[in-house]
């Protein structure tokens, strides 16, 4: 094997992560992999400093991800007529256009400043838009309430503010609740949540939410997250969230990065302390994907989530064909709660990071969090926990995945439901 190749191959895992957290399309995402390697091998030889091997492949990588979207604009319809828009640029999500004029609208990226166009100036109907653009209905509706939420972010004249949201008093003890199969479909749905957090990584969002471990449903804890401010994290644009666990009268603090698009919602990183010294930890580090890792290729949850049928389920058996971690919608539901009933589908979130465990969100069509709950797989983490999870809790529920026993371990609620 060549000096190219050894050092390559120690660094493929980071440039793949590299270039798929800039270009969601796996295709794509391999076809710039493929020339960033190419263009590398060409040019190895006129590195003089083969120490700095890593930082010049990324910059080859960075290099070839804005050729691939300065090509895609050649191609993007951005309607501009009225706009009075200048050049492209690119930016995080694909390609933007983006200009000095002083209108909203112009501060905007280029898919959401023409989803806005068609929508409102053009007054196409959303079917139309799907079809003129080439993109599923669900799609549209998502690229809307996401350019939304960008125009209100431009807008210049803000709100007055109202003081910091009150969080609500959980409960001590879980309120009863039930969870009822209903017959209707699944219906489609925008989850734009991080991953286990149930907070939009998006500009001003604040959000509280409670543990209650099984079989006493007795609060083991809560987080109280808020969205701090913008940051860039390796080029990608997200959002620092400022996360305060309190259990019992011990509070702790921890900053997390994420980031929400119009297709994914997903973590970039955060920070951890160990013995006094602050470590930042991004999607390009081996600790990542212990840590934030979620989703194919530790990419994050997509955010339009229909059932399709990857996990199904017959009573309290789950079946599935991944090799991998993998999630997917099964089956509608009535969760009753707090008195109030809501209409749901249930995303079911199965990985097998350090041990199986298994995650439920029943979200509301809004695509929120109603109640979320935790399952381990009956040997998960034995190490630590020195006997099986049927063992230490013998009255809890149980499923099982492909034939293997997950044992219900706690729940959460957010403050949104109380």
């Amino acid at each position: 094997m060549s000096e190219f190749e050894e050092r390559l191959s120690e660094e493929m895992a980071v440039l793949e992560r590299f270039i798929r957290y800039r270009i969601s399309n796996l295709h794509d995402a391999e076809d710039v992999l493929q020339e960033v390697c190419v263009a590398a091998f060409r040019s190895f030889e006129s590195l003089s400093d083969k120490t700095l091997f890593k930082s010049w492949l990324l910059g080859i990588a960075r290099h070839k991800c804005g050729d691939y979207f300065r090509e895609k604009a050649k191609i993007l319809e951005i309607p501009i007529d009225q706009l009075n828009e200048s050049a492209l640029t690119v930016g995080t999500h694909g390609v933007t256009a983006s200009s000095v004029v002083r209108e909203t609208l112009d501060r905007l990226g280029g898919s959401e400043k023409q989803i806005l166009y068609l929508y409102y100036f053009r007054e196409l109907p959303q079917d139309q838009i799907a079809a003129r653009l080439g993109i599923p209905l669900g799609t549209v509706k998502s690229r809307l309430h996401y350019a939304r939420e960008k125009f209100k972010e431009e807008y210049p004249y803000k709100p007055e503010p109202k003081g910091e949201k009150n969080m609500s008093k959980f409960p001590e003890i879980l309120p009863e609740y039930t969870i009822q199969q209903r017959n209707e479909a699944p219906f489609a749905v925008q989850h734009r949540e991080l991953p286990g957090m149930f907070i939009l990584p998006a500009p001003h969002e604040t959000c509280s939410f409670a543990m209650y471990d099984f079989p006493e449903k007795r609060c083991t804890g809560r987080y109280d997250l808020k969205v701090t401010g913008r940051i860039m994290v390796h080029g990608i644009e997200g959002v620092e969230i400022r996360s305060q666990y309190t259990e019992d009268k011990d509070k702790e603090e921890s900053v997390i990065f994420a980031q929400l698009t119009e297709s994914r919602c997903r973590y970039l990183g955060g920070e951890q302390v160990a013995d006094g010294c602050r470590k930042i930890v991004t999607f390009l580090d081996e600790e990542f994907e212990e840590s934030y890792g979620i989703g194919e290729g530790n990419c994050g949850f997509p955010v339009d989530r229909t059932a399709e049928g990857r996990i199904t389920q017959d009573g309290v058996r789950l079946v599935h064909k991944a090799e991998g971690d993998i999630s997917d919608i099964v089956g509608r539901f009535t969760v009753t709660l707090a008195g109030a009933e809501y209409d749901t589908v249930r995303l079911v979130d199965i990985q097998y990071n350090n041990g199986a465990m298994l995650c439920e969100h029943y979200l509301d069509k809004d695509g929120r969090t109603v109640l979320w709950r935790r399952f381990n797989a009956d040997d998960w983490m034995i190490e630590r926990y020195g006997c099986l999870w049927s063992e230490a809790l013998p009255e809890n529920e149980r499923l099982m995945v492909n034939g293997e026993t997950f044992v219900h371990w706690y729940d959460c609620i957010t403050d949104r439901i109380l």
